[in-house]
């Protein structure tokens, strides 16, 4: 047992040194490239920064990654399409932070990334199995697995609007993963030493991007969601849950935002992936809290989803499920007093004119 937890603090703390020192040269070379992120004011931009902020702190968390799988990763087809998927995606986002590409031109590295681990890796989720029923996809297994991968690695992207968000919460992420898999004595399994690995490279690149930010992940942050999806899809289980359902559950936050932003434009007859202000941490910074605050806020949103995800897994189901329902409660709280779906001051301005008229 001793022997497991020095083995897997020294991959976190390996990982986390390099990844702290890395971000200084990144920083270097972001700015001599240009990859710099300008503060904009139009309307719909979803950025809060005022400084010109260097990006490519993704790819200082990939060479964290490369280093950790090199001095404690076994060579694997598995791997080599992790590896593969990996480069295809920083590629794509050290492109467009470079110089912004078409939307349809970054998915479609996403597409051949997920292709990668799909047919080359042979990682698929194959069914669900949650709760007493069990889902086979049969040969749907193949699209939605790819599908999966390109919302996971979209994910984070989507949420990255306050310095230390995408970050923290990726950190979050890996920690419940390896105290689950731990606790289930999966410690040297793949999916260990990726979430390892992983933990210590975020939470180096979280040391320059808390408040105030001193380097971006950039469009590269999608090399956090696109692990994320490997991880969930590598056989992660527990007593009652299936791979699926516990990383999902743990990813609560960012995949309910991104619901929320569908549901909300689609409302407005607008297109389902167009930036706006109406965000999770905009609502919070609309009641007056600071950046600093929201972002906790946020981390204790998503701590308590990755409570109750270890209490259903490792514990007691009936204190996972009293967590998961008071979450409920908080969100159904929130839609009704916020405008993260239904903007209520458009709602309030044409009642006003009804009376008048």
């Amino acid at each position: 047992m001793k022997l497991q937890i020095l083995s897997s603090l020294k991959i976190v703390v390996v990982t986390f040194l390099f990844s702290t020192i890395i971000m200084f040269l990144m920083k270097k070379i972001a700015k001599h490239i240009e990859a710099i992120d300008i503060p904009r004011s139009e309307e719909g931009n979803r950025h809060i920064h005022k400084e010109a902020t260097p990006k490519l702190g993704g790819v200082g968390i990939f060479l964290a990654f490369l280093l950790g799988y090199m001095l404690f990763g076994e060579q694997s087809i598995r791997m080599n399409s992790i590896l593969i998927g990996s480069f295809i995606i920083i590629l794509t986002g050290i492109i467009d932070d470079i110089k912004s590409i078409r939307a349809i031109h970054k998915i479609l590295g996403h597409l051949i990334a997920a292709m990668v681990i799909v047919f080359y890796g042979g990682i698929l989720l194959n069914n669900i199995t949650a709760f007493g029923f069990s889902f086979d996809f049969g040969i749907l297994a193949y699209p939605f697995t790819i599908l999966f991968i390109i919302a996971c690695t979209n994910i984070i992207n989507l949420i990255d609007g306050l310095d230390g968000l995408s970050g923290g919460i990726c950190s979050i992420f890996f920690i419940t993963i390896a105290i689950i898999g731990f606790y289930q004595g999966r410690a040297g399994s793949l999916v260990m030493v990726l979430t390892l690995i992983m933990l210590g490279s975020t939470l180096g690149f979280l040391m320059h991007n808390f408040h105030p930010a001193k380097i971006f992940a950039g469009d590269c942050a999608t090399f956090m969601g696109f692990i994320i999806a490997v991880i969930t899809l590598l056989e992660f289980k527990g007593p009652a849950l299936i791979s699926f359902f516990v990383p999902v559950t743990i990813l609560g936050i960012p995949i309910l935002d991104t619901l929320f932003a569908i549901i909300r434009r689609l409302l407005k007859g607008e297109p389902p992936f167009k930036a706006d202000k109406q965000h999770l941490h905009h609502q919070l910074l609309g009641m007056n809290f600071s950046q600093t605050v929201t972002v906790l806020i946020i981390y204790g949103i998503n701590i308590l989803f990755a409570s109750a995800t270890i209490c259903f897994t490792l514990i007691n189901q009936k204190i996972g499920q009293i967590l998961y329902i008071i979450i409920f409660l908080i969100f159904i709280w929130f839609i009704f007093h916020t405008t993260i779906i239904i903007d209520k001051s458009k709602k309030n301005i044409e009642k006003e004119k009804n009376l008048e008229h």
